[in-house]
């Protein structure tokens, strides 16, 4: 099943021929621009959009990954768009139609006739808001068309030697601030720090939501018991502390995938 849905993302590819690759430095766009520079296709360039809302360490990896594989990469700055500096409830929709129509623009400049994606076929069935927007802009997302789910990137990155096969999902820094509060990029630093602290301590994909001066902790399933009895628990906190935050709490319903309510409250 798999090796028939990886032979029509690799007829689609070759369909496409000439596009631009939105390369986040998540597992999903990662395995994209990896497929389409294994086929040798000569037309194609990821391009990686840095903005204050994107962790600092997904630049890192989608700027490490392309050296790597001499893959053609180019990083273009963007500041926090006007439309969502106030995190509305529409924020996705609004950024997801922001950033591809930045990017349907240099594909354009650039001679690339097409924008893909790293949307993957189980995402159809979460919560993202953010995908009518591509669907409005027209962008290709090869690895929905192909039928290619999550679990089965992961199965064939591992094979063919992706370092991240395993890396847990991700999401910008906006989701971790109430809807209708106004972003402050010293807040996603703190953040940012925050759960780059608490990844270093042995919790993968954690989140750190933000209410004023509480910092509330979500962690994946089996990993709230680890914060709980951690030796170092008070280091913990008190690095968080430093960071800027006054409290601490751990959300014990832990961290659930594109649960709207989780990013609002």
């Amino acid at each position: 099943m798999t090796t028939r849905k990886l032979k029509h993302l690799d007829s689609i590819l070759k369909e496409l021929n000439s596009f631009i690759v939105a390369f986040s430095g998540g597992l999903d766009s990662t395995f994209l621009l990896h497929r389409a520079r294994s086929l040798k296709l000569k037309d194609i360039k990821g391009v990686t959009i840095k903005t204050p809302y994107i962790p600092e360490q997904e630049i890192e990896e989608a700027l490490r990954f392309a050296v790597e594989r001499n893959i053609p990469h180019e990083i273009v700055e963007m500041p926090i768009p006007e439309e969502i500096i106030s995190n509305p409830d529409n924020r996705c929709y609004l950024c997801k139609r922001i950033l591809f129509t930045m990017l349907a623009d240099y594909a354009r400049k650039n001679g690339y006739k097409y924008v893909t994606d790293g949307t993957n076929a189980d995402d159809v069935y979460e919560y993202r808001p953010g995908l009518k927007a591509l669907r409005e802009l027209g962008i290709r997302s090869p690895l929905m068309e192909a039928g290619l789910t999550k679990d089965d990137v992961r199965q064939i990155s591992h094979n063919e030697g992706i370092k991240i096969w395993d890396k847990p999902a991700n999401a910008c820094l906006l989701t971790r601030l109430p809807h209708n509060v106004k972003v402050e990029e010293v807040t996603l630093k703190m953040v940012e720090q925050a759960e780059s602290m608490l990844m270093e301590k042995g919790c993968p994909g954690v989140r750190v939501r933000v209410h004023g001066t509480l910092a509330r902790i979500e962690c994946l399933p089996g990993f709230m018991e680890k914060i709980i009895k951690n030796p170092g628990k008070e280091q913990i906190i008190e690095n968080l502390k430093k960071i800027g935050f006054r409290y601490i709490t751990l959300d014990l319903e832990g961290y659930k995938r594109n649960d709207p309510d989780k990013v609002i409250i």
